[in-house]
Parts: structure tokens; C-alpha cells; sequence
């Protein structure tokens, strides 16, 4: 009896992992019966207040509203690009800067698939990188191994900011992007990781790895690099945005002045499906009205919101990358004078692609706000995060923290999830052992976004894009090793600071 509290304060994790993984439910079945798992536990066994139930289910309805918007927009815009065959043209651009497949490789499922990280996220990146990279020549596996890659790193501050600015938004997370940054900069040994893998099974491996060594690790500096000056200069939106398209820009530099690049070129397939239909710059045009938008929206709108009080307080910012998509992918349409219904064109699309993730960040959300908030009870209990965070307190505790941020990115498929997950529970942790919570924090957001590349959803979703079915063994055997090797070293780093 001593030890119920703490497992009934674990129990529906335990259902999510026995739903999700063993009874193979749909994550948004799942989400809801853990909610409603702890609803019933909320009511029954801490007594919680009535009130501070129906806050813990506002508060977290009306912050997926915000996310809602920012999956809306994301896909309208991508949507309204893939129609006017603007990502083909973009593909055709990026892989004609250079005939080597390795380099081709790095630019599409590093660079370009940084930079859909950085405006959309949600698992769109490796959905669209991988076909383009099979049309290179790879085998789907090793594709879909590569893709997944791609869509990691970047995630920490994936579809403008979204995994902090939403993930921990009850918390104090104004220095958190900062020190995730830095601790990001172990990114920069993914592309060496693609290279080992897309070099595998080659006649000559060694020789095709070693000789495009240089570039590979050249790439992973510029993206880090340039996430961390663009953090510095504009702020949490664009660190993914700005790093992946001044990266690429000094990276193509690179490649045209001979820096980094093999000596030999070689290619996979002589096969180019992609054709291009308009000029480089009218193909890139839509991504610099974006990030213009996207940048003077911050400067302009960023203070702005609409503060609510009906019983619990939020404030609607009027500063939504979400609107911004929109407008720009709205603009877009216009600039190539396509009038087709865009109403029922994107619009319902982009509904139908955000609605499913609204109500699993939604159920999550609400979790969350509940385990806090089961403190205020009529049966004298800790709320259920302090129960927790008591059963986890160790020393180690940085060294778990970005483990735990993997895992809960394995689950869910998204960094925003995982930190709305976990942020709570290993800031109380963190508090009551006396680390600094912003570094565990930061670490924990890490850890997701290199978790990202195990994620099950977006396995799936890759898969489903390329034509691949129950290839998730084999994928997530390609993957584990660059996975577990990154968080390691995360989990080292968080240790040695926090020592």
C-alpha cells in the first residue's frame, strides 16, 4: 500500500506504452484512454478539486489550439508547393549542384530536410526527402534510414519554434533554446552517420566514406553553427530556418570552389526522374517570403496577444507562424496566378492532416496539467508529478534526461509532445535534487529531437509515402545506433556541466 501512490502516479504511462506498443492502437486512441485513465484516477483516488480539473482541461485544450494552427498552416502551405510542383523544382536544384550521390545525399536529407523541419516539422520532412532520395538511386531501406536522420536534429526547434515555446509553456523557458543550442552541436556528426549508412554494402566502402569525410562533417558545423548565431540574432523561431539555408548556401559555395568535396564523382543511378519547370529563384521564392514573414511577424505581432480568464489564464498570441503559412502560401497562389478553389483544394487537406495531432497534444496537454494540478484534493495526496519526481530523483538525472526526451519522441513522434510529457515532471525533479532546470530541460529537449529519428510515427509515415510495409525492425535497426550514440554523448555533456 506504501507504494500505491506512485503506481497509480505511473499507471497510465505504462497503459500508453501496453496500448501503443502491444496492442498496436492508434496514437490518438491511445492518448485518449491514458487521459481518460487519469481523469478517473484525478476524481476518484486524489479527490481533486473541481475547479483545478476544469482548469487542467481548459488550459491544455486552448494550448493545442495554438499548435492546431501552427499543423494548419504548415500543411496548407506545403500543400499549396507541392501543387505548383514547387518541391519537384526545389529537388531538381538541389541535386544538380553537384553529380557525387554523396553530396546529394547531405544537401537533401540534411540541409533541405533541416529546412522543413525548421517551417513545418510533424513528420513532413522525411515524408518528402525520402522519395527524392530513392529517385537518387538508394535502396527504399536505406532511404527511409537516411530520412529519418534528417529529421532530428532540426527538431528541437521544428515548425518555428514550436517544441519549446509550446512544449514548455508552463514552465520558465526563457533561456532553454540557448543552452539546447549548444548542447545541439552535437548534431553535427548526423551527416557522418548518413554517409556511413549510404556507403554501406559499396564495392569500395571505405575509400567513398573516407573521401567524402570532409564534406559530411563541414555540413553538420554549418547547420549547428549557423542554429546557434541565428538563436543569438532572431530568437527560437528560426534557428532550424535560418541554420539549414545559410548552411546550404555556404555549403553550395563549397562545393563550386572545390572545398570538401571528393576528387571522384560518383552516382548511384543515371536516372534524374526530377524535372524542373521555373527558375531557381522563382522555385525558392516561396521559403524567402516566408522567412521574411515569418521574421517581421516576430518584430511586429511578437508582444501582441489577447490575454482569456475563464477560470484558468492563457494568452493567444497574436504572433502564430500558423497564420503566417497560411498568408504566405495564400501569396504564393497569387504570385503564380493559380485561382483553383483553394478553399476545398488545401484547406480541407491541411485540416484533416492537423485535426488527429490536435487531439493527441491535446489529451497529452490536459495529462499534464492534471498530474500538476491533482495536488489540489480533498484526500491529502502529492500531486501526482511530485510523486513521480520523488520516485526519480538521482544524481544521474542529466544523464537520464535526455534519454527520457528520446523515449517520449519514440512514443509520440513529436519533440512538442515529449516535452509536454515529461517538461513538468523533470523541472519538479530537477528542483527538488537542486540542478539548474533549465539545462535539465534543455537537455530533455535535445534528447527528443535525436529521438526524432526513432519516432514510430514518423516511421510510418515514411513508409506509407514510399510503399514499404512492415519494415520497422529493419529501419529502426539503421537508426538505433546513431541514435543511442548522440544521446550518450548528450547525456556526458549534461553530466560534466552539471556535476
Amino acid at each position: 500500500m506504501q507504494n500505491l501512490p506512485i503506481l497509480l502516479s505511473v499507471l497510465p504511462f505504462l497503459v500508453f506504452l501496453f496500448f501503443l506498443l502491444v496492442k498496436k492502437s492508434s496514437l490518438l486512441k491511445t492518448s485518449l484512454i491514458t487521459l481518460g485513465l487519469y481523469t478517473i484516477l484525478a476524481i476518484f483516488y486524489w479527490n481533486i478539486i473541481g475547479t483545478f480539473l476544469y482548469a487542467s482541461f481548459g488550459k491544455g485544450i486552448f494550448v493545442a489550439i495554438d499548435i492546431f494552427l501552427i499543423i494548419f498552416g504548415a500543411i496548407f502551405f506545403l500543400e499549396v508547393l507541392k501543387d505548383l510542383k514547387i518541391i519537384n523544382n526545389i529537388s531538381h536544384y538541389l541535386s544538380s549542384i553537384s553529380k557525387d550521390y554523396r553530396i546529394q545525399v547531405i544537401l537533401i536529407a540534411w540541409f533541405f530536410e533541416c529546412f522543413l523541419e525548421g517551417t513545418a516539422g510533424f513528420g513532413t520532412p522525411a515524408a518528402i526527402a525520402v522519395p527524392l532520395l530513392i529517385g537518387l538511386g538508394l535502396p527504399p531501406i536505406r532511404a527511409l534510414v537516411v530520412g529519418l536522420l534528417g529529421n532530428s536534429i532540426p527538431g528541437i526547434f521544428g515548425a518555428a519554434g514550436t517544441p519549446i515555446k509550446v512544449g514548455f509553456s508552463t514552465l520558465n523557458a526563457t533561456a532553454i533554446p540557448y543552452y539546447a543550442s549548444l548542447l545541439n552541436l552535437v548534431g553535427m556528426i548526423v551527416p557522418v552517420f548518413m554517409l556511413w549508412i549510404i556507403t554501406s554494402g559499396r564495392p569500395n566502402r571505405k575509400k567513398e566514406f573516407l573521401e567524402a569525410l570532409p564534406f559530411a562533417i563541414w555540413s553538420g558545423f554549418l547547420f549547428v553553427g549557423f542554429s546557434v548565431l541565428s538563436l543569438q540574432l532572431f530568437g527560437q523561431e528560426f534557428p532550424s530556418i535560418l541554420g539549414s539555408l545559410f548552411g546550404l548556401i555556404v555549403a553550395i559555395l563549397s562545393i563550386k570552389l572545390g572545398i570538401f568535396v571528393p576528387k571522384n564523382k560518383l552516382t548511384i543511378s543515371e536516372d534524374n526522374n526530377s524535372v524542373k519547370t521555373m527558375s531557381a529563384f522563382k522555385s525558392f521564392l516561396p521559403y524567402i517570403i516566408l522567412v521574411i514573414s515569418l521574421i517581421l511577424g516576430k518584430i511586429i505581432l511578437g508582444k501582441i496577444g489577447f490575454p482569456i480568464g475563464i477560470g484558468f489564464k492563457h494568452n493567444f498570441n497574436l504572433f502564430n507562424p500558423g497564420l503566417i503559412f497560411i498568408l504566405v502560401g495564400i501569396i504564393v497562389m497569387l504570385i503564380w496566378k493559380n485561382k483553383k478553389q483553394i478553399i476545398t483544394k488545401f484547406l480541407k487537406p491541411a485540416f484533416l492532416g492537423a485535426i488527429i495531432p490536435f487531439f493527441v497534444i491535446a489529451s497529452m496537454l490536459v495529462m499534464v496539467e492534471i498530474m500538476k494540478n491533482s495536488g489540489n484534493n480533498l484526500s491529502g495526496l502529492p500531486s501526482a508529478i511530485n510523486i513521480i519526481a520523488k520516485a526519480i530523483e538521482s544524481q544521474f538525472l542529466p544523464f537520464f534526461a535526455p534519454f527520457a526526451g528520446a523515449f517520449g519522441a519514440f512514443l509520440t513522434g513529436s519533440v512538442t509532445a515529449s516535452n509536454v510529457m515529461f517538461g513538468t515532471l523533470f523541472n519538479t525533479t530537477a528542483l527538488s535534487i537542486g540542478f539548474n532546470t533549465t539545462i535539465i530541460l534543455a537537455l530533455l529537449v535535445v534528447g527528443a529531437g535525436i529521438g526524432n529519428m526513432i519516432a514510430l510515427a514518423d516511421i510510418l509515415t515514411a513508409e506509407a509515402v514510399v510503399g514499404e510495409k512492415n519494415v520497422e525492425r529493419k529501419i529502426l535497426k539503421g537508426v538505433l545506433i546513431p541514435c543511442l550514440t548522440c544521446l550518450f554523448i548528450v547525456g556526458i555533456i549534461g553530466i560534466i556541466i552539471l556535476r
